[in-house]
């Protein structure tokens, strides 16, 4: 059912201050423009690693459930791991039935790469926030 490691989402109080992390001290040149995601909260920015992504997470409005990971973190921290499934419902429907609580409704939302996602609560995933996505499916 999993497939590759997508991203490892990073909440921080800074996204200009975390860039500059990966920019200066660790010689990260690809890095995106950093964007606002209102339906969940959160701005967001992506770093481009030569296997995957760290997604840079800073709360949007009071609201942010990222406020929270912040209150008990507050310099930050890693906050999930994201890996790719073909079918999310598929993968959705299989862990329910294996008793993993999905966390909200379960129903898939579109998360920051513009697809399918859903999360699996820590308490089923050894103590860590799991996100699954579904990939744009190429077409050729």
């Amino acid at each position: 059912m999993i497939g590759k490691l997508n991203h490892v989402g990073v909440a921080t109080p800074s996204i200009e201050t975390s860039v500059a992390l990966y920019r200066d001290l660790l010689g990260v040149t690809a890095i995106g423009t950093p964007f606002d995601l209102p339906a969940q909260g959160v701005k967001v920015c992506f770093v481009d690693l030569p296997n995957a992504q760290i997604e840079l997470i800073e709360p949007l409005g009071e609201d942010s459930p990222i406020h929270g990971f912040l209150a008990r973190n507050p310099k930050g921290g890693q906050h999930h791991v994201c890996f790719e499934v073909e079918d999310i419902i598929a993968a959705r429907d299989s862990l329910r039935a294996k008793g993993a609580t999905i966390l909200g409704t379960g129903e898939p939302r579109i998360g920051a790469h513009g697809t399918p996602i859903i999360f699996v609560h820590p308490k089923d995933m050894g103590g860590m926030l799991v996100e699954l996505m579904e990939p744009v499916k190429e077409t050729h």
